[in-house]
């Protein structure tokens, strides 16, 4: 596999990481999201993350309510209790791995 593909599968799932993470502490929406992940140095696109979050919304990891905000469509999305066990085992299985590792 080409470095730059490895690279970006092992991030997409550190970002998913982070989608779960963030919709556990509250409802989030996906310019919001793109804020956050470019404050960690990710520079992901609406092109690339609003279908992670249809993928996790039919995966049933995430579960979605839509707004109108200022006379636009918003979708917020909220972890499911799914969402939320497999957080929990990611976080696990990640703490374990970096503790070894760094």
């Amino acid at each position: 596999m080409e470095k730059n593909k490895y690279l970006n599968k092992i991030l997409n799932g550190l970002i998913q990481i982070h989608i779960l993470h963030h919709s556990q502490k509250a409802p989030i929406y996906g310019s919001w999201m793109i804020y956050e992940l470019k404050r960690h140095g990710y520079n992901i696109s609406p092109g690339t993350l609003y279908p992670l979050l249809h993928k996790m919304e039919k995966e049933n990891l995430l579960s979605k309510r839509i707004e109108i905000v200022e006379g636009k469509k918003r979708i917020y999305y909220s972890i499911t209790s799914q969402g939320e066990n497999l957080l929990k085992e990611l976080k696990a299985k990640v703490k374990e791995l970096f503790h070894e590792i760094i």
